[in-house]
């Protein structure tokens, strides 16, 4: 038995190695996966942190005593154990991985078949529990493990998005960070007419160039820089686990993620008329807008790749967008890639021949945004409150589906306590003013810091 599980999170597992997650605790997982889900056949895949292969041999080794054939990875993004599990019709699919967070961490991502997400209400907790109370094992026949490292289903379907021979010759800066989409880019060019620019492809657990999550702001100079020394068409980044991707336009300017939800919302409407999009409530007036001029319809879900793709399936949607740059499609099983939105926002400048600033420029003027903002406090519930009260008598529209949302006339914000960090998180827009956007992130940092 393993006392401590405090890193079972809401919607995976993440903790520090090996105070919180050690290969015994990844051993006792699998076993409990096994064993409550009685799964005949599962993916495992890993990332590119130090402690990753040994914590995936561990799962393994549970999974396989509790009677379930592994089939492995090695070496992979998130996505690509998402796409085997659906594509390949395995009983469910294990990532190790602690995507973005520091170097020292690690984690686990679960999903069932179809690659739903097993997460705290859909399963996680219950294997936390089987955790806490393992029994001596059945007799059971142990099973066996198999390479799955080979690609090029995946790859097919990634190109499927789009028309390869439609695609201008661009010349774009990759920067992998480090992480473990390089050589997934580097088959992928192979059936692209572009130039590719190559930051720090090398897969290194070690982090020598910063952990690689483009949020920080610190760490997208390098790439705007390549950029412009390059005169490059644009630039994507991502994070260990590219399950997200960054972009960046052809003047080096980060374009917050945002603004692409509405962008890609657009492009699959045109593919899939009067089609449902799903959207978190952080920041929503760009894209209620850009959704409902396409003939889409916008519906709003609580922030978090769980919430985001069970209103996905609920609704039928045809895409999920999260200014956090999670990006979910219905045809990859409403799964979050970090390669398909790259690919789509690369066949629309093909189309429209216009640059990446061009083409969301004018959203970015319409609806200046804040960007997220984080704060660490101690009560959160008591931050909250205080914020209500606040502007009470301004008479705003109140919305709780997820943290606070006060909507006025010409702006709105959105705060809540993040669901993976120890942090506040705020966003805020306006309705074409800048200014007022830094004014009321003022504002609201007196109330937080007060």
């Amino acid at each position: 038995m393993h006392a401590d599980l405090r890193c079972f999170k809401a919607y995976d597992i993440r903790g520090q190695v090996p105070q919180e997650l050690d290969t015994d605790l990844a051993y006792q997982i699998g076993l409990a996966f096994a064993r409550l889900r009685q799964s005949k056949k599962v993916v495992v895949g890993y990332d590119i942190r130090l402690e990753s292969p040994a914590l995936a041999d561990a799962l393994s080794q549970g999974l396989q005593d509790g009677g379930t054939d592994v089939y492995q990875l090695g070496l992979c993004g998130t996505e690509e154990v998402y796409f085997a599990t659906f594509n390949g019709g395995f009983d469910g699919g294990i990532m190790v991985t602690a995507s973005h967070n520091p170097k020292g961490y690690n984690g686990m991502k679960l999903v069932g078949i179809e690659s739903q997400p097993i997460s705290g209400d859909t399963g996680l907790n219950d294997i936390a529990d089987a955790v806490r109370q393992l029994q001596p094992l059945p007799d059971v026949a142990p099973g066996q493990r198999y390479d799955y490292a080979d690609k090029t289903a995946y790859l097919n379907h990634l190109l499927s998005y789009i028309s390869p021979q439609t695609i201008r010759p661009y010349k774009v800066v990759f920067n992998v960070g480090n992480g473990s989409a390089g050589a997934m880019i580097a088959d992928l060019v192979k059936h692209l007419p572009i130039t590719p620019i190559y930051l720090h492809a090398e897969p290194n657990g070690e982090f020598p160039n910063g952990v690689p999550n483009p949020l920080l702001h610190e760490n997208r100079q390098q790439t705007a820089d390549a950029v412009l020394a390059h005169q490059a068409d644009f630039a994507v980044a991502w994070d260990g686990d590219f399950d997200r991707c960054f972009l960046f336009d052809e003047k080096g300017q980060f374009i917050e993620g945002y603004y692409l939800v509405g962008l890609l919302a657009q492009t699959l409407l045109k593919q899939h008329p009067g089609a449902k999009i799903i959207h978190d409530p952080r920041l929503s007036w760009n894209t209620i807008e850009q959704v409902r001029q396409a003939g889409g319809q916008p519906i709003q879900s609580k922030t978090g790749h769980a919430f985001i793709k069970q209103r996905m399936r609920q609704e039928d949607a045809v895409y999920g967008g999260e200014m956090s740059s999670h990006h979910y499609f219905k045809a990859f099983a409403y799964c979050d890639s970090g390669m398909i939105p790259w690919l789509l926002i690369m066949q629309l400048m093909s189309e429209t021949a216009l640059p990446l600033s061009a083409l969301v420029e004018q959203r970015q003027q319409a609806y200046p945004c804040s960007g997220e903002l984080n704060y660490k406090v101690n009560d959160v519930a008591a931050i909250l409150d205080k914020i209500a009260r606040f502007y009470a008598d301004q008479q705003p529209k109140i919305d709780l589906t997820d943290g606070l949302s006060l909507e006025f006339d010409n702006w709105r914000f959105n705060i809540r306590a993040s669901n993976t960090e120890p942090l506040l998180r705020l966003n805020i827009e306006s309705r074409g003013c800048p200014e007022l956007v830094a004014e009321k992130h003022a504002e609201i940092q007196r109330l937080i810091s007060e």
